[in-house]
């Protein structure tokens, strides 16, 4: 925008058109250089020494955000020490890391538009968020699993989960997907964050809460004697969606990841390392322990049949391509 004045001291309505240039010239600056929604480059901003990490914050042993703001949670530990060891091996300083809240439903679309350089956010791989964004690990595989209140004794197992029965699971995530896929005579309550799906189980509002059994048992560690995990195996062979369910074989797998941009293979390569340190070092352990507690670790550590069967495969994602064999007839 042009502005015009004479050569004798402006007036009044030739200040402010040249107030307006200048503002609308900085506006336009401004939507120029922080208006963009590209993803994020992690390698770039860890040399530049300022990250932004995305975890969840309420869930106790993995993302937890405590009173004075501080962030505590295996998650959290991952995520810190893949940013300082890709730092340490580019002889770059550790980065600053500002911490943003990731809800399952909002992962994928923060990761695209930018907000967050990498998630570390109880974020399981599968084929559909793959689509949308990269991931490197899985750097944690568990199970799917069902908290209920501690007295409530008509709940030992799958097969308990009859028709009438109200489960609560979190918007967006893995966890309500399976429920739906594979219980469609069970009740589903969709919240924003688990610690809802808590207190409405604390309320008896709802019968259970379903999703990786480390979420649960962290919120049975934080409510000491209020609450119960349950196994979600399948006590008998099953046909589920015309593919065969082993007897024995869990409800659902979950394969932790951390979700970065689309297309950095250089970023996702250097994640990867990353982690494959932090376990081979014996930090991720060490991180999960102070994390879970010894007595949920060893638990793992003993249905798995040891830490070599236990510990993730880094970098290996084939299990995205695989599925169970057909139901006979089916």
């Amino acid at each position: 925008m042009a502005v015009i004045c004479p050569a004798q001291p402006p007036g009044p309505r030739c200040r402010v058109a040249g107030a307006l240039a200048v503002t609308v010239g900085l506006l336009a600056a401004l939507l120029t250089t922080c208006g963009t929604t590209d993803p994020r480059d992690l390698l770039k901003d860890i040399e530049g020494g300022r990250v932004i990490l995305g975890t969840k914050y309420d869930q106790p042993g993995l993302g937890m955000r405590n009173p004075d703001r501080s962030m505590s949670g295996f998650d959290v530990d991952v995520a810190t020490y893949v940013v300082d060891r890709i730092a340490d091996e580019h002889g770059w300083r550790h980065p600053r890391i500002t911490w943003r809240e990731t809800p399952s439903a909002q992962r994928e679309t923060l990761i695209g538009n930018g907000e967050v350089d990498i998630i570390a956010a109880t974020y399981s791989i599968d084929a559909a968020r793959a689509k949308r964004v990269a991931f490197a690990g899985p750097y944690l595989v568990l199970r799917q699993g069902l908290l209920v209140r501690a007295d409530d004794t008509t709940l030992r197992s799958l097969t308990d989960l009859g028709k009438g029965r109200t489960l609560c699971s979190v918007s967006g995530s893995t966890s309500a997907q399976n429920v739906k896929a594979q219980l469609p005579g069970v009740q589903l309550q969709e919240f924003d964050s688990y610690s809802a799906c808590v207190t409405a189980l604390h309320q008896k509002e709802v019968d259970a809460v379903t999703t990786d059994e480390t979420i649960l048992a962290g919120f049975a560690q934080l409510y000491a004697g209020e609450f119960r995990t349950v196994d979600m195996s399948y006590p008998k062979d099953a046909c589920v969606g015309g593919r065969l369910q082993k007897a024995g074989s869990p409800f659902a797998t979950e394969r932790y990841g951390i979700g970065l941009a689309k297309g950095d293979t250089a970023a996702k390569d250097a994640v990867d390392a990353a982690l494959t340190d932090m376990i081979s070092s014996g930090a991720w352990q060490r991180a999960l322990r102070a994390s879970l507690g010894d007595g949920e670790v060893d638990r793992l550590l003993t249905r798995a049949g040891g830490f070599d069967r236990f510990r993730p495969a880094i970098g290996d994602l084939s299990f995205l391509d695989s599925t169970p064999p057909a139901c006979r007839g089916a």
